[in-house]
């Protein structure tokens, strides 16, 4: 779904020009590449198409607003049978030409998802303009409300299932396809029937922002689903599908990180 730009051109971000200076110095390239600002990619061994560059991308930068984890990780030795922390999903925005994306708002609390757009981006929660839902998992939009003035985007299964929860006075938007021309709409069942990634390319760089198609590192390693994984044969194929279509993978709780020798 083509999504027309219907908000005035944005100007940078405050702390793009500091990235910027820091990437061309040769420091700073681990937050260079967080924003998209990247130093170079070190991605050389991922695969064909995951590795192609598109400088007309519209994407102008990318950014971790919160990092998340799980509620039980059985790579720490904890039992997949009852949770020892609340869990906290990864949201990330994607910034660019005349949008501000924001996937999967993390916090409940309408005061902490403000500080952390914030104190990572320099962003109020009225200047996102879009926010993307990967899946119908509550702590994927656990902060969707504070949201009001942006469009509510997801693909269209997961779109059916939030407005059939009635939880809101606005609509969920169904969205397929590309959005804004530059980002890709890509099904990546398995976690759940209806998950779905956005995959894009910056600055060199091409990333997907896949939700709990990947949990975290651990389990993109064995290509295994979370212990509530709906389909983990489809689950183990939707991970070599996006191994397949970016260098850089923003997992549903965990910070990104790339493809290639990842296993």
């Amino acid at each position: 779904m083509g999504l027309e730009n219907r908000s005035p051109e944005l100007g940078r971000c405050s702390r793009a020009s500091f990235l910027r200076r820091a990437a061309a110095a040769g420091a700073g390239a681990t937050l260079a590449s967080t924003y998209g600002l990247g130093a170079g990619s070190t991605s050389q061994a991922s695969p064909a198409k995951a590795s192609q560059r598109t400088p007309d991308s519209k994407i102008r930068r990318w950014a971790v607003i919160t990092i998340g984890n799980l509620s039980r990780n059985r790579y720490w030795g904890e039992s997949d049978d009852k949770g020892v922390r609340p869990a906290i999903c990864t949201c990330t925005l994607i910034e660019g030409e005349g949008f501000r994306v924001l996937v999967d708002p993390s916090l409940e609390d309408a005061e902490q998802m403000g500080l952390e757009l914030d104190r990572r981006a320099g962003l109020k929660p009225s200047d996102i303009t879009t926010v993307f839902i990967t899946h119908e998992h509550a702590d994927h939009f656990a902060g969707l409300a504070h949201f009001p003035n942006a469009r509510w985007l997801a693909g269209p299964q997961v779109a059916s299932l939030l407005n059939a929860m009635k939880k809101w006075n606005k609509a969920v938007e169904p969205a397929s396809g590309k959005l804004f021309d530059t980002i890709d709409v890509v099904p990546t069942p398995g976690h759940t029937l209806s998950s779905t990634s956005l995959r894009f390319d910056c600055k060199g760089h091409s990333v997907a922002v896949v939700g709990d198609a990947v949990a975290t590192q651990d389990f993109w390693r064995e290509r295994r689903g979370y212990f509530n994984c709906v389909d983990f044969e489809q689950s183990a194929k939707s991970m070599d599908k996006i191994a397949t279509l970016a260098a850089l993978v923003v997992p549903g709780h965990d910070n990104y990180f790339l493809t290639a020798n990842s296993r």
